[in-house]
């Protein structure tokens, strides 16, 4: 459902002003609602050691130092590599142009996406939920 808003969104921006107040409301609405769709997906199929926003630890399935280090760090390494795609794409791209705005936002729904798994890692909040599962 949430890949159908985003496609949706493209595509009404594709043809809308970008200087206008609806060309504007859809160039966010796609950086915003991928944010969204990256926290569904990747938190449901990607994990990240001691983070609460991701989903539940998996077992080890070997004793390979490398491949347990990938998996217990999947979700901040497939944000910081496709977040440093975004990053290349809109160095390459004119900011104050229609679709480079839209990328810089994207840029920054990473980066905040980025930041709450890496922060959920390490800040308590006395009396959360999380707090308790880890011991706060």
């Amino acid at each position: 459902m949430v890949a159908g808003i985003v496609s949706s969104l493209i595509l009404l921006y594709h043809f809308s002003d970008e200087q206008g107040h609806w060309g504007s409301f859809f160039g966010n609405a796609i950086a915003d609602w991928s944010g969204v769709l990256l926290t569904v997906l990747a938190t449901k199929h990607l994990y990240e050691k001691h983070s609460a926003e991701s989903k539940k630890e998996p077992q080890p399935k070997n004793a390979n130092k490398t491949w347990e280090f990938l998996r217990a760090h999947s979700l901040s390494i497939f944000l910081i590599i496709t977040g440093a795609g975004w990053v290349v794409l809109f160095a390459h791209s004119n900011p104050q142009g229609k679709w480079g705005q839209v990328v810089g936002n994207i840029v920054s729904e990473w980066t905040q996406v980025l930041g709450l798994v890496l922060m959920t890692k390490k800040l308590i909040e006395a009396g959360s939920e999380e707090s308790d599962k880890n011991g706060g």
